[in-house]
């Protein structure tokens, strides 16, 4: 039985470590992102042109670029400098197309097209039959993919729920405190006996 419960102790603090060491790896990209974002617009303060952020993080919530990227992935972009995209890199833009407009999309380049003196980049998803109806201008794009990070949209949607923060913050932080009370409590019971056993001794003398 003890064997047992040291088992189910040991798992559980192994999954609650994975688990906090998950989290605190998205904060910290998170925080650099942020941090490298507000440099950038501090560089970018003085230009009149738009222009997308330095870096950028996405959580992928359809399966258009499966088994590529999946859903619930999460990407970090990066912004392309002038003539830097080619086909087959996959690009994160803001789609125009009447049925999803506004719609941050991730698909990939498949060509390159010139019109009217403006280069177009036409874009397919890898799990799509054909490619997007619209093609996709320089001033739509935000970033080329430069990072995939798997399943980390779970995690992000998880603790987005008030139970999954409960699971995920306060219950292993209970459980710390707990573990450190019972710690102290055997400390100071161990102490007693020998304090104890030191005022025997003493006594016999």
């Amino acid at each position: 039985m003890k064997t047992l419960w040291k088992d189910i102790k040991w798992l559980f603090n192994y999954m609650a470590s994975v688990f906090m060491y998950s989290i605190i790896v998205i904060l910290i990209l998170i925080g650099i992102l942020i941090l490298l974002y507000f440099i950038d617009i501090k560089k970018r303060e003085n230009n009149p042109e738009w222009v997308a952020p330095l870096y950028g993080a996405y959580v992928i919530v359809s399966g258009s670029m499966e088994p590529t990227i999946m859903t619930r992935d999460a990407i970090i972009i990066k912004r392309y400098e002038e003539n830097d995209i080619k086909v087959d890199d996959i690009i994160t833009y803001k789609s125009r197309d009447p049925y999803f407009y506004g719609i941050m999309v991730t698909h990939r380049v498949i060509d390159i097209i010139e019109e009217n003196g403006k280069t177009l980049y036409v874009t397919k998803g890898d799990h799509n039959n054909t490619a997007d109806r619209l093609p996709v201008a320089s001033d739509q794009i935000y970033g080329k993919v430069m990072m995939v990070i798997p399943k980390i949209g779970y995690i992000q949607s998880f603790l987005a729920t008030s139970y999954g923060w409960i699971i995920a913050v306060v219950i292993p932080c209970l459980g710390i405190i707990i573990g450190d009370v019972i710690k102290l409590v055997k400390n100071i019971k161990k102490s007693t006996r020998n304090a104890k056993r030191k005022g025997h001794d003493f006594s016999e003398e």
